[in-house]
């Protein structure tokens, strides 16, 4: 995929996303004022059910009190503590409140402004916010004779209370926001894998491609010359071409070998023989193979094998390839006077090989990535540096398979280091 559609389709992915979470917190914040705007007509008819049973209460006992001359008067209230005491107002405000579904902690008096002093009060350390705060409700409007007087009644947990009413609602968007917000993450960050696999796939196929080549061109070269009635041939000469072609299939047989390991570790078909092995006579074996590229660039390669006892459970194929892979590495990475050295040493349970070279190095970026597959660390100006990016990817599995561990420590233009740790018996699952 191009990367401006990837472009596109992030632009498009972060517009939806933004649309759906303005609409999410849009809702919720109507949800709330809905709720809010519900608990206070509740509050105001909870309330209003109260101030009318109050005077009733207060003209019920004011009849039960007529003065001497037969004569009611309408026109002032009793004492509140003539008929009523703050409990049974409690008791009142608790009653209408649950009959409207308000079930969370309030405040109450009977205040009167033009004192400023509270006839009646539940508690005496919320004044300030009865006032401020709370929810007023004029008593008795016909008193003409007296100044006004207000119930108040404050919910100190108002916000939380409606929070809980809605916690329901809340916790569903919240999960349709974070499932919303994984997958748009999720999703871009498969598309970007997906353009980054791509491209170490076409780079795959253009050195495969490279690779394969030079042995089929050399080989039908060899098979043209012998063919050719026109060109004396002594035996010398055709021994010559014949190991020419032998040396090449060999060298496709081992282009096709990599490609076909890779697929079988994918697949999780690895099979591996469980063999009492030296770890030394492996190492002497590949350096004695690989000795004659070193030496053609004016390098060595240093032994220092002090591992004793040297002997490792594991399958001597795999770990012969393990170690030519890192050595071939260390020798096709230093583009001048290769200077490759090997030491082994025991480690608790098993053997540690150190591999270092002075070659170009391995960024810090590169080196969190060198072991995935078809990844191949960009060499800069070098450009005769062949392979698939599948070497170091097989020597991670395999060192996985014999339950061993690997790390690199490289610097740029100094050199790299890898360190391998092999246990004598491998492990158990």
């Amino acid at each position: 995929m191009k990367r401006a559609n990837i472009i596109l389709i992030i632009l498009l992915m972060t517009a939806a996303l933004v649309g759906l979470l303005s609409m999410q917190l849009y809702w919720l914040r109507s949800a709330s004022s809905f709720k809010e705007t519900s608990f206070r007509r509740s509050v105001n008819d909870a309330m209003a059910k109260v101030v009318f049973k109050l005077e009733l209460l207060e003209k019920r006992k004011a009849a039960e009190t007529v003065p001497s001359n037969g004569m009611l008067n309408f026109s002032s209230h009793l004492n509140y503590d003539a008929f009523i005491n703050y409990r049974t107002l409690d008791s009142l405000i608790t009653l209408e409140l649950n009959i409207r579904g308000i079930d969370t902690r309030y405040e109450f008096g009977i205040y009167k402004p033009e004192n400023n002093e509270f006839m009646l009060e539940n508690s005496i350390q919320y004044h300030q916010q009865l006032i401020s705060k709370g929810y007023a409700f004029q008593l008795f409007t016909t008193d003409i004779f007296t100044s006004p007087e207000y119930l108040l009644i404050w919910f100190p947990s108002e916000r939380q209370f409606l929070l809980t009413d809605l916690w329901g609602m809340l916790l569903v968007s919240i999960v349709l926001i974070v499932v919303i917000v994984y997958s748009f993450s999720y999703t871009i960050t498969t598309l970007l894998r997906q353009k980054k696999l791509s491209e170490m796939k076409n780079d795959f196929i253009n050195n495969m491609t490279h690779e394969f080549r030079t042995p089929i061109a050399s080989i039908s070269l060899a098979c043209e010359t012998l063919g050719d009635k026109d060109i004396s041939k002594s035996e010398e000469f055709i021994d010559s071409y014949i190991h020419m072609i032998g040396d090449e299939a060999k060298r496709l047989a081992l282009l096709s070998d990599k490609i076909l390991q890779t697929a079988v570790i994918e697949k999780g078909q690895l099979k591996m023989k469980r063999n009492q092995i030296d770890l030394h006579v492996i190492i002497r074996e590949v350096v004695k193979s690989l000795l004659i590229q070193v030496e053609i660039k004016d390098g060595e390669i240093l032994t220092s094998l002090k591992a004793s006892p040297s002997i490792v459970e594991g399958d001597p194929v795999h770990l012969t390839n393990l170690v030519y892979n890192l050595l071939d590495n260390a020798n096709k990475y230093t583009p001048r006077k290769p200077m490759i050295h090997i030491d082994t040493e025991n480690n608790g349970n098993g053997i540690l090989m150190t591999i270092s070279d002075n070659g170009i190095g391995i960024s810090k970026t590169d080196q969190k990535k060198i072991f995935q597959k078809l990844y191949r660390v960009h060499t800069g100006d070098i450009h005769d540096v062949k392979g698939f990016g599948l070497g170091l990817n097989y020597v991670k599995a395999i060192v996985d398979e014999h339950r061993g561990k690997i790390s690199v420590d490289s610097e740029l233009n100094v050199g790299s280091t890898f360190k391998v740790f092999l246990p004598y018996r491998i492990p158990e699952h």
